[in-house]
């Protein structure tokens, strides 16, 4: 054990018989069973991932040609009544949030308090290794003093002895959203006000201490007899807003938004689209409609490759999991074993190529076939090539 100023630090040594073939067989099924899963899922997701962006695209393909610009946000045009409308301006909001126990008040959108306790945590490396026929793992934990936004459990800790934390804080976190958001007549949907989440901390240079065992520091309320020197338990407070409603003489003048929606009465609502997909859109500043869809059909293929390649990487985990059986038999002789490794992922990385694009062919059978059947053959490649890599012996 050792003490490195905060930083405190003790390694750990456990050590266990090693494994018989059929005791790891015995881990490797359940390899096998999770890997199988895994497999299935790839499929649902990969396939499901194609139907949607497909929609997503066609849905906001038919919002741009039916958006229609408001000249004035002042007032509420009846003709526009049920139709999908385009609207820029400042936020506004009834009455301001506020915090009474820090006296704090601010005319925005959302008001977020942020609690940090000065708290224990514990880390741990661990490195294994074969000494006399038996398995070690050797663990270093070491342990911190920080600031964290959520209670750390010292219980689970190694040695909670000298690292015991509180088991709650005195002050919580919340999050404040004004009950109705406005850009000029317009009231906005709930969906909307989501939306509005760029959160900036709050200066706190312009408040007095709120209370006599309240200091503040910079940016922070701190509730510790020193906040350059914090005990465990200490608490800190910051204030973060989003969407700032009103012209504020610290803070600047009320954001600015730009909104496609429905317009129901006086409200902005979802739009339902005929390709069955959903159109409530907001973004700060002042936007064109071209801009703002630009933007969705960025933020859609964005989405759309990521999930493909989260399907693509859950079905290379799966088939390596369900061919672990394979490594698992030779395992016991280091240069069979190597060999082995590097062709079951090669295998797996073939297979899941050309699986994942077979499925990303089939989402697109009904939309786009052309496309679909050019795919469809593109998944033969990876096979093909591996192919030609194998001997011509070893192929007879």
């Amino acid at each position: 054990f050792s003490d490195t100023g905060s930083r405190k630090e003790h390694v750990k040594i456990t050590s266990e018989a090693k494994p018989g073939l059929l005791e790891r067989l015995s881990k490797t099924s359940g390899g096998m069973l999770v890997g199988l899963v895994t497999f299935l899922l790839s499929f649902y997701l990969l396939f499901t991932n194609e139907g949607r962006a497909l929609t997503t695209a066609r849905s906001l393909d038919e919002g741009l040609s039916l958006v229609i610009p408001l000249d004035s946000i002042q007032g509420v045009s009846q003709q526009n009544e049920g139709r999908l409308v385009h609207l820029a301006g400042a936020l506004s909001t009834s009455k301001p949030l506020f915090d009474p126990s820090y006296g704090l008040s601010i005319q925005a959108v959302r008001l977020k308090r942020n609690v940090e306790m000065y708290q224990w945590v514990e880390y741990e490396e661990s490195t294994e290794y074969e000494e006399n026929g038996e398995i070690k793992k050797e663990t270093k934990y070491s342990y911190n003093t920080e600031w964290k936004s959520e209670l750390v459990n010292s219980r689970n800790f190694d040695r909670e002895i000298g690292h015991k934390n509180p088991s709650a804080m005195a002050v919580e976190s919340f999050t404040a959203v004004s009950p109705t958001v406005q850009v000029g007549s317009f009231v906005l949907s709930k969906g909307l006000v989501d939306k509005i989440d760029d959160f900036k901390q709050l200066s706190l240079s312009n408040l007095e201490d709120p209370h006599a065992d309240v200091t503040r520091g910079g940016d922070y309320f701190y509730h510790s007899e020193n906040p350059r020197r914090p005990e465990v338990g200490d608490l800190r407070v910051s204030f973060f807003y989003a969407g700032l409603s009103g012209n504020d003489p610290h803070l600047g003048p009320a954001d600015k938004v730009t909104v496609i929606a429905r317009q129901h009465g006086d409200q902005l609502v979802p739009y339902h689209t005929k390709s069955g997909d959903v159109l409530q859109i907001l973004y700060l500043g002042d936007l064109s409609v071209e801009e703002v869809f630009q933007k969705e059909h960025a933020t859609n293929t964005m989405k759309t490759w990521a999930l493909r390649a989260a399907g693509w990487l859950a079905m290379f985990v799966g088939v390596s999991l369900m061919t672990r059986i394979f490594y698992t038999l030779v395992d016991w002789f280091p240069v069979v074993r190597d060999l082995v490794n590097i062709g079951l992922k090669a295998f797996a990385f073939c297979v899941a190529t050309s699986l994942s694009l077979l499925t990303i062919s089939v989402g697109w059978l009904f939309y786009r076939p052309l496309w679909a059947l050019l795919l469809g053959l593109l998944s033969v490649v990876p096979i093909v090539v591996a192919k030609s890599r194998v001997p011509p012996k070893k192929q007879q």
